[in-house]
């Protein structure tokens, strides 16, 4: 999709954080403290990235996962920005951007995949 598309497809603040690398404000997403049940799928393509029962509150503000629902979901790029080196997370079929991950998570995986509500939807399930 070219960029016009996105910004026909996306509200404005969805097209910041999706498509321009934006973070939402800590404590704001609408899934930061969700416990419904489903799988969380990628706002733009619909890829399935990250299952319920992954996710924990980790006090960040944003809604967190311990991993992803496959390694194939998701592409890690190196983030220098903000004066930082951090890994970003991007959708690995349309490259949206979803957050960051980090080594600070429980186990198993010990990582803490920080995204964006603003980079998903919820596809809720019983």
């Amino acid at each position: 999709m070219h960029n016009n598309d996105w910004k026909t497809k996306l509200s404005a603040n969805d097209y910041r954080v999706c498509r321009e690398k934006g973070t939402e404000p800590a404590f704001s997403g609408v899934y930061t403290d969700s416990k419904t049940s489903g799988i969380y799928r990628c706002k733009c393509c619909e890829m399935p990235l990250f299952e319920s029962d992954t996710k924990y509150d980790s006090g960040s503000g944003w809604p967190s996962f311990w991993k992803p629902i496959s390694p194939d979901v998701i592409k890690e790029n190196r983030d220098g920005s903000h004066g930082m080196v951090r890994i970003e997370v991007v959708c690995a079929s349309c490259d949206c951007h979803l957050g960051h991950v980090f080594e600070d998570g429980p186990q198993p995986s010990g990582l803490r995949y920080c995204i964006n509500s603003a980079s998903l939807n919820l596809e809720e399930t019983d």
